[in-house]
C-alpha cells in the first residue's frame, strides 16, 4: 500500500498522485486554478540551489511551489 505524504518530501525525478489539499485561503484558491486537484499527476523536476522553491511539472505546465506551500499538499507514490 503506498503511504500520504507533503508534496514537499518527494524526490527530483519522482512522479507522486495528489490526493488532498490542506492549504487555505489564496493559496489554496491558486493551487486549484493551475489543476492541482485530486488524482493529478505531479512530477517534481527539480530544486532550486538553495533547496527552496521546487519545479513540478502539473499538467504540462512546470511550477514552482514552495516548501512551505507543497507540505500541505498530500500526495501518494
Amino acid at each position: 500500500m503506498n503511504r500520504m505524504h507533503g508534496l514537499n518530501e518527494i524526490s527530483p525525478g519522482q512522479k507522486a498522485k495528489v490526493k488532498e489539499i490542506r492549504s487555505r485561503g489564496s493559496i489554496r484558491r491558486r493551487l486549484l486554478d493551475i489543476g492541482l486537484i485530486e488524482n493529478t499527476e505531479v512530477e517534481c523536476i527539480g530544486r532550486s540551489p538553495g533547496g527552496d522553491p521546487s519545479a513540478f511539472l502539473i499538467r504540462g505546465a512546470v511550477i514552482a511551489i514552495r516548501s512551505e506551500d507543497s507540505k500541505n499538499i498530500l500526495v501518494e507514490c
